[in-house]
């Protein structure tokens, strides 16, 4: 059994993750999580995020994987006292001594080890279990031979997650000092600028004030820039080498990222179930990770050092457009009542995200656009607008329309 587990940057991608076939979410309070400029949770939405989460049999875990100095110590065991109280099924951690503050004011928190803290070998990943870790989150650079290792070096028990897609820090394991250096912002809690995306200059020493730029393309170079993640092609490989939990980057992304990439890897993992020794994605599933925005591709560490990291640019592709979000059905008048999100207008023909796979890509054509007091309309073009669209698919809440560009 494996386990897909989605980013959730509020409340609304939570929902979104689960509707679309997540099994777990990781997200953060507005306190000591990696991603501080992503919206987060307040308390009163983590209460609500953990009893949605919980009402469909689904897991959530709280990162609190900054490293912390000391004044942060007193607030960071209230807070765990608070999660442990709330129900949250685990806290991931990457600082030892956050790790000895959870345990000392949340003893009964299954505690997760953050790629922070960047486990590439068997025997750091014993020394963690020792310290009470149920799950080591490795680094990135840790290949498919390397986890086979710390697999059978490992308890049975003791659970095992890899980042599978999205946007990798260029920086060892995610400890980078560039933002820090050049803007007082430190990533490593949680307010990285992502100064590696970026456009730099390199200037001789003995001709200072001539900077030269590398000649990529007329915008600059990118040597700092990663490509994204993507393994859909390799889950069977992964989950053979002993990843239990299949990590999807993305906290500060849209809903429709969520929404493409985990409806994804939901279709894949069940045609891994469905045949796990002859694996096979459709080629429907490979198109849709290119839907989404999107950098260049690339496997990571996973296969060694053979696939490059880096690219020319820090520009992200996508040739589709989130149109609209499903809010009802009327099966009677057989209306979508949608949410807008970019304008569309009559004669545009929406493509349709779905979990299911009775609709999903199956397109609508928009002969007409009715506003909410029924009067037919030819452009939706306010924000958040709601509007009737009529068709005969039978979407649901949470569904979306989108728009190739």
């Amino acid at each position: 059994m494996i386990e897909l587990l989605a980013p959730a940057g509020d409340l609304n991608k939570l929902k979104t993750a689960l509707h679309f076939g997540a099994d777990a979410v990781y997200c953060g309070g507005n306190i000591f999580s990696l991603r501080a400029n992503a919206k987060n949770f307040t308390e009163d939405e983590l209460i609500e995020a953990v009893k949605y989460t919980h009402e469909r049999n689904k897991k959530i875990y709280v990162a609190a994987n900054i490293f912390a100095f000391n004044n942060d110590f007193d607030a960071l065991g209230k807070y765990f006292q608070f999660l442990q109280k709330i129900g949250v099924d685990a806290v991931l951690v990457s600082d030892p001594g956050v790790l000895c503050c959870l345990k000392e004011n949340a003893p009964k928190m299954e505690i997760h080890l953050s790629t922070q803290a960047n486990t590439t070998n068997k025997y750091a990943a014993k020394f963690w279990v020792e310290q009470g870790v149920k799950r080591i989150v490795l680094a990135r650079e840790t290949s498919i031979e390397d986890i086979k290792e710390i697999r059978s070096f490992l308890p049975e028990s003791v659970e095992l997650e890899a980042f599978v897609h999205g946007a990798m820090c260029i920086s060892y394991s995610g400890r980078c000092l560039l933002s820090n250096a050049l803007t007082g912002r430190s990533s490593n809690r949680g307010d990285c600028v992502q100064a590696c995306r970026w456009e730099y200059e390199i200037v001789e020493k003995n001709r200072k004030g001539k900077p030269l730029t590398i000649g990529e393309e007329e915008r600059g170079t990118y040597i700092l820039n990663s490509k994204d993640l993507n393994m859909i092609e390799h889950i069977d490989k992964l989950a053979q080498a002993g990843v239990y939990s299949f990590k999807v980057e993305g906290r500060m992304k849209s809903v429709y990222y969520v929404a493409s990439v985990i409806n994804a890897y939901r279709k894949a993992f069940e045609i891994y179930k469905n045949n796990p020794n002859d694996y096979k994605p459709s080629q429907m599933l490979i198109d849709e990770l290119y839907k989404n925005s999107h950098r260049d591709y690339t496997t990571g560490f996973f296969f060694g050092e053979k696939d490059s990291v880096c690219l020319e640019s820090a520009q992200p592709k996508c040739d589709y457009e989130f149109s609209a979000e499903v809010i009802d059905y009327n099966k009677e008048k057989k209306m979508l009542l949608v949410e807008m999100r970019n304008r569309f207008k009559k004669g545009d023909v929406l493509e349709i995200l779905s979990n299911n796979d009775k609709y999903w890509n199956k397109q609508i054509q928009i002969d007409e656009i009715y506003d909410e007091k029924g009067n037919l309309i030819d452009d939706v073009k306010l924000v958040q607008q709601r509007v009737y669209i009529p068709t005969e698919y039978e979407l649901t809440a949470r569904d979306i329309l989108r728009k190739r560009l």
